[in-house]
Formats: structure tokens, C-alpha cells, sequence
């Protein structure tokens, strides 16, 4: 299948791997759409631009527009990625956007299209900010009554990753 995006980038959260369960689930989706997979490992590394550099460098030796995706801390750095790599499009899991003392690091202008899903119950992240967020840049908002790690409805995740893919396609 002809698509307008060559791979996609997974990028994990703060305290989590770069295959964690959510991440393998959906990366099961992306392949059965016949498209590259990767994720980047982030272990360790606490600074969000140190993490946003890695990206970028990873990004860059893929071939062909990618759709970026993250989770939390890894929704912050694709966004904040996005536009060097020219990404086709973001799909955003509770990102960390307007964090106290981190505001002025919100990401600004994405440059591609982007849905973000966030859980009602986030204790992490406040719902808040996705909605202020997606308000902003009028991006796609799914609210699921989840918390932060939205384990419980990856099933979900996966077919909303999945329908946004086949409308980029």
C-alpha cells in the first residue's frame, strides 16, 4: 500500500522502555500496515533535549517522511522534533506539555497533523493540558476514562493509531 509516510518513530516515556507494552502493541499495528518501525531508547537520559537530539539524529537516517509517536515525557520530545524532522504527522499519548517550571518548553507550532489521547484520570499529567494544547493547534483530542500509563485501553490506542494511519495513507 502507497503511503505518505515512510516509518514510524516511537518515543517512550520518563520512566518507561522503549518496548513497553503499549509501544510493542501499537508497533504490532504499524507493521501490519506494511510500514517501518522504530523506537528509540531513552533510558537514562533525563534531559528532555538531550532526548529531543536523539531523535532528531535518529529521524534523520530514516528514509522518507515520518509519523512520529510519544508517550508523556515522549510526546513533549516528538513534538518538540517535529518540525526539524518535517515530520508527516504526531499521535500523542498524554504528552507532557505545560509542565510546572517546563511551560516555556511546550512545543509550539507542530507543522503536520497530530491527535493526542490523554485519560480523564491522569495524575501525572493534567487532562488540562492536552485540551489547552489541542485547543491551541487544533489537534485531534480523544479523552478515555484512563490514567497516566493507559494500560487498560490499549486495545483502543491501537485502533485509534491505526484509523489515523490509514487517513495519512
Amino acid at each position: 500500500m502507497n503511503r505518505s509516510f515512510a516509518a514510524v518513530v516511537f518515543s517512550h516515556g520518563k520512566e518507561s522502555g522503549p518496548w513497553g507494552t503499549k509501544i510493542t502493541a501499537m508497533a504490532e499495528v504499524v507493521r501490519a500496515l506494511g510500514s517501518a518501525v522504530e523506537s528509540i531508547d531513552y533510558q537514562g537520559i533525563e534531559d528532555p533535549r538531550v532526548r529531543v537530539e536523539r531523535l532528531i539524529v535518529a529521524g534523520r537516517t530514516a528514509a522518507g517522511p515520518l509519523v512520529l509517536v510519544g508517550s508523556s515525557l515522549g510526546g513533549h520530545v516528538s513534538a518538540a522534533a517535529a518540525p526539524v524532522l518535517g515530520a508527516r504527522a504526531m499521535f500523542l499519548l498524554a504528552p507532557a506539555f505545560y509542565m510546572p517550571g517546563f511551560e516555556s518548553h511546550t512545543p509550539r507550532e507542530p507543522g503536520c497533523p497530530v491527535e493526542i489521547v490523554h485519560g480523564w484520570r491522569d495524575e501525572v499529567v493534567p487532562v488540562e493540558n492536552s485540551l489547552r494544547w489541542a485547543r491551541e493547534h487544533r489537534a485531534a483530542l480523544h479523552l478515555l476514562d484512563s490514567d497516566h500509563r493507559l494500560q487498560d485501553r490499549i486495545a483502543e490506542i491501537c485502533e485509534l493509531l491505526r484509523a489515523f494511519l490509514l487517513r495519512l495513507g
